[in-house]
């Protein structure tokens, strides 16, 4: 017998695209995968040339707990030092994670009674979702909308809904939007935070990968921050590491000790040796990023213009490593990404894998080089076609 929370779970997007994208395959489909954030690019050859010597250690293939490895927990302070100019103590206010997404979902453990309210974006990231409902909260879904820059407005929640808050996640550079927060924007989110006793997860994993001049910053280059937030950063998407499963979170002592307490009780901490390769990925990170953020931005480009070629609407993002792509009045996302897939072969994330809130569009992400990509949206062009037409016939 199923628990009453897993009932509350949606399907999670990704987790038949697997077994679908090899299915094809299997049957000779030339399969172009734009679906999940996973670029085709290898981690910097540096950093796997520190790991083939972090595993050839044997301290390092220890249990790590949660203390992890002291060289990672500095590292990855003094990069939050040299990047936004924030000082934490590496040994109480930060806490390595197997990737940021599990002290996401943990984090719901360590903040929320049964009852309380979690403001969870819409289209957003399922791992908030997740956290809040296994943790008994109540998700209060924040719709993003294009005309509004894709903000969370705490403000606009009714006030007796508001009164119940105690978490908020927040994604800028969001995904799967792309869209980012101006200054004004987190001063007066944090400012309600502090207000309402309401403590924010800053979700900021895609603050390198940003373009055009822009520059990502962290929650606590805002006063006040420290007193209601905690920022979670991960190596997947800045350094190509997804499969390695490496980030961390930095807050003040007390949020870091409750999300530590929490992560007892259900991991031992990232593997040491990969916490070691990780160290020196963020020592040398003003070297080994740009070029991943070049790659990406050629991507970028070419996929804009592609996409607004081949008859698609959409802006051209200033940050993260995906478009999110308007679709025709009335066609399902879903149906859209079905036939892109089965008559296509290309693997799209349709926007109402996350949350209904995001139907009406789709996500690409920006996983092939650019000429791969532009052969993937003609193919998205066929099947826009195709579907306008059986619309038409429809009407």
């Amino acid at each position: 017998m199923a628990s009453s929370r897993l009932s509350l779970l949606p399907g999670y997007p990704l987790a038949d695209l697997p077994a679908r994208k090899r299915a094809l395959l299997e049957q000779g489909v030339d399969v172009i995968d734009l679906g999940a954030g996973d670029a085709d690019y290898p981690p910097p050859a540096e950093v796997i040339e520190a790991m083939q010597r972090a595993v050839a250690t044997t301290a390092l293939s220890k249990y790590g707990f949660q203390q992890g490895n002291p060289t990672f927990r500095r590292a990855a302070a003094d990069w939050m030092r040299r990047r936004f100019g924030v000082t934490f103590d590496p040994v109480t206010e930060l806490l390595p994670l197997l990737g940021s997404k599990e002290g996401l979902s943990h984090f719901a453990l360590a903040i929320l009674n049964p009852g309380d309210v979690a403001v969870v974006p819409e289209p957003g990231y399922q791992a908030y979702l997740g956290g809040t409902v296994l943790a008994g909260g109540e998700p209060y879904i924040a719709p993003l909308r294009r005309e509004r820059g894709y903000l969370v407005e705490l403000t606009d929640i009714p006030e007796p809904t508001l009164r119940r808050v105690r978490l908020a996640y927040l994604n800028y550079p969001n995904n799967p939007t792309a869209a980012i927060a101006p200054r004004d924007y987190l001063e007066r989110t944090v400012r309600t935070c502090r207000e309402r006793g309401i403590t924010l997860a800053y979700d900021n994993p895609y603050c390198d990968l940003t373009f055009d001049g822009y520059r990502a910053p962290s929650i606590f280059e805002v006063d006040g921050a420290r007193e209601c937030a905690v920022e979670f950063h991960s190596l997947s998407k800045s350094h190509s590491m997804t499969g390695w499963r490496l980030g961390f979170a930095v807050g003040a002592a007390p949020f870091i000790t409750a999300l530590t307490r929490v992560k007892s009780y259900t991991d031992t901490g990232p593997w040491l040796a990969i916490q070691e390769a990780g160290a020196y990925a963020l020592d040398h990170a003003e070297r080994l990023v740009p070029p991943n953020v070049a790659e990406l931005q050629r991507r970028r480009d070419a996929g804009v213009a592609a996409l607004r070629e081949a008859g698609f609407e959409l802006e051209s993002p200033k940050a993260a490593m995906y478009l999110w792509v308007a679709l025709p009045e009335g066609l399902p996302s879903a149906a859209f990404a079905r036939e892109a897939l089965e008559g296509e072969g290309v693997v799209t994330l349709p926007g109402s894998a996350f949350g209904p809130g995001g139907e009406g569009f789709f996500r690409v992400a920006l996983t092939v080089p650019p000429e791969r990509l532009r052969e993937g949206i003609l193919r998205l062009g066929l099947t826009l076609g195709r579907a306008r037409t059986a619309v038409g016939d429809a009407g």
